[in-house]
Order: structure tokens, then sequence, then C-alpha cells
């Protein structure tokens, strides 16, 4: 409903039947698409509808497609997309040049995938040979480009989340809806290369917030905030031993356990043969006290970390 100038709302009105009958379209539409909790939400405002008309017949169907949902979600696999961000650089694009996106694909998208569809829809667009795509996620230097070309930089992104919200972000479904913030990491070091020794590796952490929440109507929507943090080597070390604590956390609390999965975790994160793994990790930043006593806070993390490494 929409207020018009005079404060009286004019529109479409439907009646209470009509109501239960868009929102049961719906909650099959949201079943369709896997989204099997939002089923429930929809169902919550239709019960209390069928409960006062004493309607026990689409109260019954009801119950058993909730039951269905509920089903689904304790049993059903879900993947529920890929996410991308891409830039475009470039006066060929016009209003779009300089304008960043993050694309929502389906599950399991690679990044070739998209690289190659949005290369061959551009390059219909421009000719073949006017459009490149920038391989690399470090930022785009525009004086470097040539002005008679049209650059897409695309690189895959993940969801991000303080650490506050995880708490409220229990399950696969609420870490996966809802979402408009995404992050992706550039490995870099000081002389320009992009990979280097542990002691002098840099990673720049970049943090997008889209316009509108995932899912949305379109499957690509506007960046509107961007935050860039760098860590120094010692804090990359730190972020890289907390994932593989997670990565064991989660292998060993598998329900039902999965032995192949453990055993995989456990040789990449202490396999006699990993380079860079958590021995080498210990060696580089542990092995002294570090001179400067700006990084006694960071050396006392990655010890602690290592503690709840060894005891998982």
């Amino acid at each position: 409903l929409s207020p018009d100038e005079d404060g009286i709302c004019s529109g479409r009105y439907f009646s209470e039947s009509g109501l239960v009958g868009l929102l049961e379209q719906a909650a099959e539409l949201f079943s369709t698409g896997g989204l099997y909790e939002t089923v429930n939400e929809v169902y919550k405002i239709v019960i209390p509808i069928l409960e006062a008309h004493r309607d026990f017949r689409k109260l019954t169907l009801t119950h058993s497609k909730l039951q269905k949902a509920f089903d689904s979600i304790i049993n059903k696999k879900r993947m529920f997309g890929t996410y991308f961000r891409v830039g475009f650089y470039g006066s060929k694009f016009g209003d779009l040049d300089e304008q960043e996106f993050v694309y929502k694909e389906p599950a399991i998208t690679k990044l070739p995938e998209i690289s190659h569809r949005l290369e061959g829809f551009y390059g219909q667009c421009f000719g073949e040979d006017a459009v490149e795509v920038i391989k690399d996620s470090a930022p785009v230097d525009k004086r470097k480009l040539d002005p008679n070309k049209a650059y897409i930089q695309i690189t895959f992104v993940e969801p991000y989340f303080d650490e506050y919200e995880m708490k409220d972000r229990v399950t696969y479904f609420e870490k996966n809806f809802n979402i408009c913030r995404f992050m992706y990491t550039t490995p870099f070091t000081m002389d320009g290369r992009p990979r280097g020794e542990l002691s002098e590796q840099y990673k720049r952490n970049t943090i997008l917030t889209t316009m509108h929440a995932f899912p949305y109507i379109k499957t690509r929507i506007n960046v509107i905030q961007r935050e860039e943090f760098i860590l120094t080597p010692i804090e990359v070390a730190i972020e890289d031993m907390r994932k593989k604590t997670q990565e064991l956390t989660a292998a060993t609390n598998q329900e039902p356990p999965d032995a192949k999965m453990l055993q995989m975790v456990l040789q990449g994160s202490v396999g006699a043969t990993v380079n860079q793994g958590p021995l080498e990790v210990a060696q580089v930043f542990l092995a002294e006290i570090p001179a400067d006593p700006k990084l006694y806070r960071h050396h006392n993390k990655l010890r602690l970390c290592f503690k709840e490494f060894i005891m998982r």
C-alpha cells in the first residue's frame, strides 16, 4: 500500500484468503529455492489466519509442508551461491567506469567460468580485442591502462561478518542469507612481489559493502563502501594458524565422523612435506622474543594460537 498526497492509503487491497494464497505461493517458491528456513517464517503469518477461520484442512496441509521443510533442513546439503567482485575500468564502459559490483553466481561457479562469460559478453559489445580481464586482485592503477580498451577485474569474494555477528549466524543458512558485506584478500610484499618468505609476507584484506543484501531480485548489486586493512607478516601467521585450528575443530566435531576429511586436514596441518606450515611459522616468529615492543602482543597471540592448535 502506498500513501497518496492526502495521506489516504491507495493501492490494491487483498482479502485474507487472497493474502493466504499469495503467501502460500511465496512459501512454495522459497522451498523450490532451497530456502526452507524462510518457509517457516511465511507460515508463521499464514497459520494464525487459518486458525481464526477454523480451516483445519488447510492447517493439516500447511503443517505437512512445514514438516517437509524442516526435514529438508536436517537432511539436505545445500549450496547457496558463489560471489565475485567485478570492477569495470575504461571510458568504453561509460557510467560503469570505475564501478564495482558483487555478482551472485550459481553454487560452485569457478572464476574462469564467470571470466569467460563476461569477457564474451563485453567482447560482443566493444570487440574482442578491446576487452581485457585483469587477472589479479591488486588495486588498479588507471594510468597504466590503455584508454582504448575496456578492462574487467574479477575477484572471488566470501561473505564477511564481524565477531559479534557470528554469535547469531550459527547455521550454514544464516551465514548465507541477508548478507551485504564481502571480503577478499591480496597477498603482497614490500618489494612488489605477490608472494615471499613468511617474514616478509603481508596481506591486504578488503571488505566491500553492497547497497542491498543477498539474496536479492537482481544477481548483481553495487558496492557502496570499501574498507582496507593491512596485515603484517606475524598477523598473517596468526590468521593462518586460527584457520588451521578451526579446520581441525570442524573435522574432529563432524557428525557423523569423517576419517578421510580428518586425515586430509591433519596432513595439511602437520605433514612433513608442507612448506611454510606450522613448524616453519614457529621457527620464524617464535624462535626469539621480538626486539620491537610493539610486536609483544602479536607474539603472545601467536603463542596462544599454537597452544590451541596443539590441543586440537
